[in-house]
């Protein structure tokens, strides 16, 4: 101390002296902390990346299996169906078409569309909206054609309820709610069942959203179909032909009278 307030100067050449000398010491102390710290954090990385390499792994073993499995299932079908002699699903074609006129009165339930037999639509071809099935074609002439619409009281489709796979014929009666008819007797139909195309008969496409079960009693089962009536303006007309089925014949004078 007192020499401290003696000499200031020498005293503090004498700790810079110290320090000078001490700094090598300390610094080379303060290396193995610094390392095994980052060390420790180099680790860690490691394990985080090893961790997510090893689901990683996992995931892609899985979509292998399930690669191979979806392979397997594709040849086995392709198998099967030469083995059998399947004769592949035709290809639906569509002619798209806008709702041009609705005629629909008391007893008919039909709509005019502005595509005809120069379109390549002819009688008896489907007719969806983006909802579903409309109804199918009835006459065509040159640059248009009618459809009946599923709610007609003539109007009969083979559907099949998707859940239960019950197949029954879709029966228009006029109303907003056509019915299902000639159920098996057990037949397991309920509210809310999703009704689709059967494809029974070659007409249509099978798979075709039809609508909903929005009744089941003793004595009927109503549908309420997916398409909204009051809203059709475009309509697509499919061009369905089952393989080796004949062509219709036509006879002179019919074009564009309604059948």
């Amino acid at each position: 101390m007192i020499l401290s307030r003696a000499e200031p100067r020498l005293v503090e050449s004498l700790r810079g002296a110290v320090s000078d000398s001490t700094a090598p010491i300390l610094e080379f102390f303060s290396h193995p902390t610094a390392s095994f710290a980052t060390l420790i954090e180099d680790f860690d990385a490691v394990m985080d990346v090893h961790e997510i390499n090893t689901q990683l792994e996992k995931r892609n073993a899985v979509l292998l299996k399930w690669q191979a499995t979806a392979e397997r299932m594709v040849h086995e079908n392709e198998e099967l169906r030469r083995l059998l002699k399947v004769v592949p699903d035709p290809k639906a074609q569509f002619i798209t078409a806008r709702v041009i006129s609705d005629s629909g009165g008391p007893f008919v339930r039909t709509v005019l569309i502005n595509a005809g037999e120069s379109d390549k639509v002819r009688k008896g071809q489907a007719v969806i909206a983006s909802e579903g099935l409309i109804g199918r074609i009835v006459s065509a002439g040159q640059h248009s054609a009618r459809i009946l619409l599923l709610t007609d009281l003539n109007s009969r489709v083979p559907v099949v309820v998707e859940s239960s796979r019950e197949r029954a014929i879709l029966t228009g009666d006029n109303t907003g709610r056509p019915r299902l008819e000639f159920l098996a007797v057990n037949a397991r139909v309920g509210i809310g069942d999703r009704i689709v195309t059967s494809g029974q008969g070659g007409l249509f496409p099978p798979g075709l959203d039809v609508g909903v079960v929005s009744v089941v009693d003793e004595e009927r089962v109503l549908v309420r179909p997916y398409v909204n009536w009051d809203r059709l303006e475009l309509v697509s007309v499919l061009d369905y032909t089952l393989p080796g089925s004949l062509p219709e014949t036509k006879r002179a004078g019919r074009i564009g009278v309604l059948q």
